[in-house]
């Protein structure tokens, strides 16, 4: 019961400093979400050598999301710190230029999205997270971010209890919060409302 009251305490206490996005805000394509709350991690893969292509694509890590998207994410925050868990995000935002890289190296849609029709994140409305404990303990899920294999996949039942617990948890916070899921990523959320939107290429701003 004590431990229930402080998380409590705890995302309120988030909940009250909250977030808003200004006008000049909104006028941009894209906003940090790191300048509209703290209440989540950062694990920007691609800004490091520890991804699949094995060096770094960013040159800062960064979470840059259109400004609909970051309102939806942020309130899923909530929603998860309530059950004792902070969102950690593996990517946001990406140029089509990276997208163009990745593409080189691994030309299967299944993992990659062409880059002659765009992803979602090109359109700044996907993103790639896990749970973490709010203390930034990692959660079980299974595989490691960009596993490319049937372990990674939503519809492979074949795995630990917790894990399917953990990721069933993740996954339903997320759809509560208008975002879909893709069959080969458990980590990968599109924002449904703005996954049409123009695909990007602008460069992260690494102020």
């Amino acid at each position: 019961m004590k431990f229930r009251i402080l998380l409590l305490t705890f995302c309120l206490l988030l909940l009250f400093s909250g977030f808003s996005i200004s006008k000049n805000q909104t006028e941009n394509p894209l906003v940090d979400i790191t300048e509209l709350s703290s209440m989540f991690y950062l694990d920007i893969r691609y800004a490091t050598a520890n991804n699949f292509l094995k060096e770094p694509l960013y040159d800062c890590a960064k979470c840059l999301l259109l400004p609909e998207v970051a309102e939806a994410v942020i309130n899923a925050s909530y929603y998860f710190c309530d059950r004792g868990y902070a969102l950690k995000f593996f990517d946001c935002y990406r140029p089509l230029s990276v997208q163009k890289q990745m593409w080189e190296k691994v030309p299967n849609p299944i993992y990659v999205a062409d880059p002659a029709v765009g992803s979602v994140h090109n359109r700044g409305a996907a993103v790639d997270v896990t749970l973490a404990t709010l203390e930034g303990e990692p959660v079980a899920m299974g595989t490691d971010y960009d596993f490319f294999g049937k372990a990674a996949h939503i519809d492979n039942f074949n795995l630990p209890e917790e894990v399917l617990a953990n990721r069933k948890v993740l996954q339903e916070g997320m759809l509560y919060f208008s975002f879909a899921t893709i069959q080969s990523e458990w980590w990968h959320f599109n924002y449904k409302n703005k996954s049409g939107a123009p695909v990007m290429d602008a460069p992260l701003s690494c102020k």
